[in-house]
C-alpha cells in the first residue's frame, strides 16, 4: 500500500526554493513516497549522443592554437565562448618579469592569470603551469603578455563550447 509521509526539513525546503524559484510560493511541505517510481533519463550524455564535460575538454591535434610568447603581447583568442588555456610559464633570470594573460573588451583589461618576480630580490628562475578555461563575449579577446626577454609563455588554446554553452568536440572525434 502506498504511503505518503510528510517531510519537514527547512534546509531541503530551502534547496528546493532556491533551486525551483517557481516553487517559491507554495506552502506545501515536502512529501516522500514509497512508491517506486522509474526514471528515465532522456539527455544527450545519458543516450551516448555527447561526450561527458571533461572528455569533451580533450587535447586534441587539430582543435588546438598553439602559442608562444616571449617580450611581447599578444592576442591569443577572439572567438566568442568558452576556451581553455593551458600550458607552462617561465620567468628566468631577471629583475622584475611578469607573465600574464588578460581578458579585454577592446576599453578595459582584466588580468586573470599572472606570475610576476620580485625585482628587489636576487631572481630565481621559476617555471608554473596553467590550466583554466576562460569565456569570450562578443568584441572580448584574450591576450598573453610576457614583459622580458627572461621570460617565456608556451601553450594552447580550444574553444570547448560556443558562446552559448554547447560543447564543441574535439576535432576529429565522432559519435558511433
Amino acid at each position: 500500500m502506498t504511503q505518503i509521509i510528510p517531510i519537514t526539513s527547512e534546509a531541503l525546503q530551502a534547496t528546493i526554493r532556491r533551486l525551483l524559484p517557481s516553487q517559491r510560493g507554495f506552502g506545501e511541505d515536502l512529501q516522500a513516497s514509497n512508491l517506486i517510481t522509474p526514471i528515465i533519463d532522456l539527455t544527450p550524455t545519458a543516450e551516448g549522443s555527447a561526450l561527458p564535460t571533461d572528455l569533451a575538454r580533450a587535447l586534441a591535434i587539430s582543435s588546438q592554437t598553439s602559442f608562444r610568447v616571449t617580450n611581447t603581447s599578444t592576442s591569443i583568442v577572439s572567438t566568442p565562448g568558452f576556451h581553455r588555456v593551458n600550458g607552462v610559464s617561465f620567468l628566468g633570470q631577471d629583475a622584475g618579469p611578469r607573465n600574464r594573460f588578460q581578458i579585454t573588451d577592446g576599453f578595459s583589461s582584466k588580468t586573470i592569470w599572472a606570475m610576476e618576480a620580485n625585482a628587489t630580490e636576487t631572481p630565481n628562475a621559476t617555471t608554473l603551469q596553467f590550466d583554466f578555461i576562460i569565456f569570450l563575449s562578443t568584441g572580448d579577446s584574450l591576450t598573453c603578455d610576457c614583459n622580458s626577454s627572461a621570460g617565456i609563455i608556451n601553450g594552447s588554446s580550444r574553444q570547448v563550447a560556443d558562446v552559448n554553452g554547447n560543447i564543441v568536440n574535439p576535432a576529429g572525434f565522432s559519435f558511433e
